[in-house]
């Protein structure tokens, strides 16, 4: 079977996991992949850890303690994935949609600004520094690797966990960058789950595509 540029993607509710078999399974998913294998969303909330971009300098993990530190694949330096953190990874086939790599950041940062003025928060992204900023404060990181014609990691949207693991590191290389969630700027902030469905609604309407949402309950194990 072979699919089209315009089938639904599939979405798929992980829930809280560790990072390295999520990221396992993404490369795992992405080096197999064949004209029929669909386009996906994963949708994820990590235990804590920080990752290290390919590209990533180990002077800007200032004191990561009890926090394990993971070498990835994916482009940009150091952030931090925790709980009350929703991680987006669109897992797509960018060769069969014709996607460029600056046309998927884009549709990311996009998604999530969308989300945020649902909530009255202005956002925006910025040309030198990937990732989606409220004034001087970044609310998400984005990263993403591109293999085989397949897109994979993503952007991961603070919405109300702990941001002191940030003060470990200089977040995405820049030191005493300030960052900021969702539940410091509303009065009644979403779940990382709620934000999460909302964030991939975002997105698949920015790439112009259908979303299959299923059932939560046969959400795809990583």
């Amino acid at each position: 079977m072979t699919l089209d540029s315009t089938a639904p993607i599939e979405l798929h509710r992980l829930g809280r996991r560790s990072y390295t078999p999520v990221w396992q399974a993404m490369r795992d998913l992405t080096d197999g992949r064949d004209a029929g294998t669909p386009d996906q969303f994963w949708l994820v909330e990590h235990e804590p850890v920080f990752t290290q971009g390919q590209a990533g300098k180990p002077e800007h993990l200032l004191m990561p303690g009890d926090i394990p530190v993971v070498a990835t694949d994916r482009g940009g330096q150091v952030t931090y994935h925790g709980p009350g953190q929703v991680v987006l990874y669109p897992l797509l086939d960018v060769r069969r949609a014709r996607l460029g790599v600056r046309d998927l950041v884009s549709a990311l940062e996009q998604a999530v600004i969308a989300l945020l003025a649902v909530h009255g928060v202005e956002a925006h992204a910025r040309p030198d520094a990937p990732g989606v900023y409220v004034g001087e404060a970044k609310i998400a990181s984005l990263g993403l690797r591109i293999r085989r014609g397949a897109s994979f990691h993503g952007v991961a949207l603070n919405i109300d966990g702990d941001l002191s693991p940030f003060q470990r590191i200089n977040p995405c290389g820049y030191a005493g960058l300030a960052m900021t969630r969702l539940a410091d700027l509303v009065d009644d902030a979403p779940s990382a789950e709620a934000a999460g469905l909302a964030l991939a609604r975002c997105l698949a309407r920015e790439l112009g595509r259908e979303l299959a949402e299923g059932d939560p309950s046969r959400s795809a194990t990583a």
